[in-house]
């Protein structure tokens, strides 16, 4: 049987995110747990977790235990770096890097309404409204760090897949040229993770030979888990940070360690770790109630097969028939558990988001708490307009862990370069040689 533990033990985590962190099936932890190669215990809320250091062979677990979380988070700016942002959107990535010490000198946003919402919440940004191909860069020569998530459809599995034959993807193209004109020292893309291996690779290569042409080199890629990162959400984003070619001697870069544990869907609603208080009230949509009714019949962390199998036909109708499991259809959250990944509409049936207890959709202010932006991060133009500017938003606790690392890196640009401009030699480095590369942790 399981022992009981304290209320928040250390080095444990429930069954269902073990699961995730560590990739394999309840059925594994269980087969483990009778092996007694991992150890159960209770938590504060009645749920069996289990004693993550038996798993320390896992990458993610290893990094959970031996986090630098609260030694990174006290890394600032030695002297304030300037920062441009491309396809802006709401401001996610944005407040991160504010939160990390980077000041926005300028902010490029096609959408009036996520411009609306910038100007809002933060007047003294510059915000450039309007077409990216439309946008001089060169008056920001010289800026320290250039960050952008360019549009992400023609390279997401939920997409057409036609990578650079989908004309949204051509704007990466425009964020190289943004980089040619400003020439940063450091620069930060972001993206879906089915980047990585879109059109076999070809796609992230060609890429990485633009980003070679302009004069960097790309730091190997790499996916983050938002829920390693203080996020309540299982989302994933693909990282992208480039180092100018004549600063690459003197660049070391590591990506964020993970928080010490997961948190939950409690964590973003309820007063506690995260937020102060609960959750705000807000506006948000609602469900018919013939929908209301069938949706409260699901039980934290269900979805539609959950339903007795009369009702499962009369909400899926014709696709009751057909294949796949269809898991975000008539999907309620789990209060014990993070938020799956939050899309641009909550209340359509493909893209459910229903509250852990109540029958509807999660809020503007819930969504927003899910993507940690504080609750004073106000959202401007139509309710269906504010969940889009949120559900495409990079999370900002994610974006802040991001940006200290590159603070860091960009401190350690500029002490080192600073020494070498003293000495009577210069070292020029063209392009990475593998030993350099593997100094990218």
């Amino acid at each position: 049987m399981p022992s009981p533990c304290a209320p928040n033990p250390p080095h444990a985590l429930p069954a269902d995110l073990l699961a995730d962190l560590v990739s394999v099936s309840k059925a594994t932890l269980q087969k483990w747990e009778a092996s007694g190669k991992i150890t159960p215990y209770f938590d504060s809320h009645g749920q069996k977790c289990y004693d993550l250091r038996p798993l320390a062979d896992f990458p993610d677990v290893a990094a959970m235990l031996q986090s630098d979380w609260a030694a990174e988070s006290q890394v600032r700016p030695t002297r304030p770096y300037t920062s441009i942002e491309l396809f802006a959107g709401a401001g996610g990535l944005a407040a991160g890097l504010e939160q990390a010490g980077f000041q926005a000198v300028a902010l490029n946003e096609f959408d009036k309404h996520a411009c609306a919402t910038l100007r809002q919440n933060r007047p003294d940004w510059p915000v450039i409204e309007g077409d990216i191909r439309t946008v001089d860069f060169s008056p920001w020569a010289g800026v320290d760090f250039l960050s952008g998530g360019f549009p992400c459809q023609a390279f997401s599995y939920a997409g057409h897949q036609r990578g650079f034959a989908d004309t949204r993807g051509t704007l990466f193209f425009e964020f190289a040229r943004a980089i040619q004109a400003t020439q940063p020292k450091v620069f930060l893309g972001e993206n879906v993770r089915g980047l990585l291996a879109h059109d076999d690779g070809k796609t992230l290569a060609t890429i990485q030979a633009a980003i070679t042409e302009l004069g960097y080199t790309l730091v190997p890629p790499k996916v983050l888990k938002a829920m390693l990162y203080r996020v309540p959400q299982k989302r994933e984003r693909l990282m992208l940070v480039g180092i100018r070619n004549d600063l690459l001697s003197y660049a070391e870069f590591s990506w964020p360690t993970p928080y010490h544990t997961v948190l939950t869907m409690r964590d973003a609603l309820k007063a506690g770790e995260l937020y102060p208080c609960d959750v705000p009230a807000s506006a948000g949509q609602s469900y018919p109630a013939r929908k209301a009714e069938i949706l409260s019949r699901v039980p934290q962390g269900g979805y539609w097969r959950d339903l007795p199998d009369d009702l499962q036909r009369e909400y899926m109708k014709g696709s009751y028939h057909l294949g796949g499991g269809k898991t975000g259809m008539a999907r309620r959250l789990a209060w014990n558990a993070p938020s799956l990944t939050l899309t641009c509409a909550p209340a359509q049936k493909q893209t459910e988001r229903c509250h852990p207890e109540a029958n509807r959709p999660l809020t503007v202010r819930e969504y927003a708490r899910v993507q940690t932006f504080p609750d004073d991060w106000a959202f401007a133009g139509p309710v269906s307009s504010q969940y889009k500017q949120i559900g495409n938003a990079v999370p900002v606790n994610l974006a802040a862990a991001v940006g200290r690392r590159l603070v860091a890196l960009l401190n350690h640009i500029e002490a080192h370069a600073s020494a070498a401009c003293l000495s009577p030699e210069k070292p020029a480095t063209p392009t990475a040689s593998p030993a350099q590369l593997s100094l990218f942790a």
